[in-house]
């Protein structure tokens, strides 16, 4: 059962990213407050300002967006809801992607690319230095010392505090780790779709935190099942309990739960008070 709290978030835990950034274990994705597609500004300009601010006061202190979000919309908004930046406050973001329309991302790892969306984020947030710079994709068109090699040289630059990639498999961060420490992965993962076990395996191994993205995923109907009994048993949405099944999953889960709605992000923190028990852990088997 979950408990209302002031700040929910706060029951989640911490986890600490490259041994100096420790934060919330149950972040915001700032996806959602753009437009349909992921493409132009939120329907709703004063509601998105209003999820950013609330998020806060919940007990977030991680935020992840990406220069693609619009693109330059989530990042624009964030700076516009919490600048100057309440101490504490992380905010990780990722380039490495084109938008050439709504619900299209082709990947571009070229130097230019990425230089570009480096310098725009910073600009964008109002930043000296990126806290969390994720790779959004490996690019196969790409030599990978050209991206690998450009990160290290931002960083050793003081562009970038810390670095993470995002959809690798465990070669993929072998290979990153010849050029810099990677901190985080940011993979699609929830209970209905697993097949980053062994990525998750090997970040729990390595100290970096894995970043699952696209929490409740749709199309798995046995998984949806469980999911659904478990909410009914707990008195929760099946949301909530997507997160929760998350939180327990790994302590170097970081699940970053995305709304564009204050009413559901308040709802969607409350999943970090939630106690699963041995009898939904039988519905909802652990990794």
């Amino acid at each position: 059962m979950q408990s209302q709290s002031a700040q929910p978030v706060l029951e989640a835990g911490t986890i600490t990213l490259g041994g100096d950034l420790t934060v919330n274990r149950l972040a915001y994705g700032a996806m959602r407050i753009t437009g349909d597609g992921i493409w132009g500004p939120p329907k709703d300009h004063d509601e998105a300002i209003r999820v950013l601010k609330r998020s806060l006061e919940l007990g977030i202190n991680f935020i992840d967006t990406a220069d693609s979000y619009g693109p330059y919309v989530s990042e624009e908004l964030i700076a516009e809801a919490l600048y100057p930046y309440a101490d504490g406050l992380v905010i990780g973001t990722k380039g490495g992607l084109l938008r050439t329309g709504p619900n299209q991302w082709p990947v571009d790892g070229s130097r230019k690319h990425l230089q570009e969306a480096l310098d725009g984020s910073l600009k964008r947030l109002r930043l000296d230095r990126i806290d969390l710079y994720q790779l959004h994709r490996f690019d196969d068109k790409v030599p990978a010392e050209e991206f690998l090699g450009f990160l290290k040289e931002m960083q050793q630059a003081g562009k970038i505090r810390h670095i993470g990639l995002s959809e690798v498999s465990v070669e993929q961060i072998k290979q990153a780790q010849e050029y810099f420490e990677v901190v985080s992965v940011q993979n699609m993962y929830n209970f209905g779709e697993q097949k980053w076990n062994s990525t998750l395996k090997f970040c729990e191994e390595n100290n970096i935190a894995f970043i699952p993205w696209y929490p409740l995923s749709a199309g798995n109907l046995e998984a949806d099942k469980a999911i659904h009994r478990v909410a009914e048993r707990q008195n929760a949405t099946e949301y909530q309990v997507a997160l929760a099944w998350l939180l327990a999953a790994s302590p170097m889960m970081l699940p970053i739960a995305g709304t564009s709605s204050v009413k559901h992000l308040e709802e969607n923190m409350q999943a970090a008070t939630i106690k699963l028990t041995d009898e939904d852990f039988k519905d909802m088997p652990l990794p």
